[in-house]
């Protein structure tokens, strides 16, 4: 009889990483490799304020100059067989296609990192061009 741990890893597939119900198929870089075609779900959040930068002299009134623009912040599931068994690290970058085929990605620094038997929870910043 198979255990809880077992139908967990089962359904991380079968479920929650099956395109017909939570995910989405795209390619993602990381770390000099490209992992096309993978199960991902990606969680959009809300749009955050930019941080503000604090250096002297940089902006009007210290700011970053950008008043008025938002942060994307998003979180990425996807396994970790998925890509090639490595565990992404905090403060490197991940480029996430922006649809199934697609030749345009999208690049994201990643904040931080969660791995639960198997499947990754990454949560990201945009990282503009």
């Amino acid at each position: 009889m198979p255990t809880f741990k077992d139908i967990l890893k089962q359904d991380i597939c079968n479920v929650f990483l099956n395109p017909d119900e939570f995910a989405e198929i795209r390619t993602v870089r990381y770390d000099g490799m490209e992992y096309p075609d993978i199960p991902v779900s990606l969680q959009e959040l809300e749009a955050t304020d930019r941080q503000r930068l604090s250096a002297s002299g940089f902006g009007r009134g210290r700011t970053d100059g950008a008043p008025g623009l938002y942060q994307q912040n998003c979180v990425l599931f996807c396994a970790v067989s998925d890509l090639g068994g490595k565990i992404p690290k905090q403060g490197n970058s991940i480029q996430i296609s922006t649809r199934e085929g697609s030749i345009y990605f999208h690049r994201y620094s990643i904040g931080l990192v969660g791995n639960e038997m198997g499947m990754l929870r990454l949560e990201l910043e945009a990282i503009g061009d």
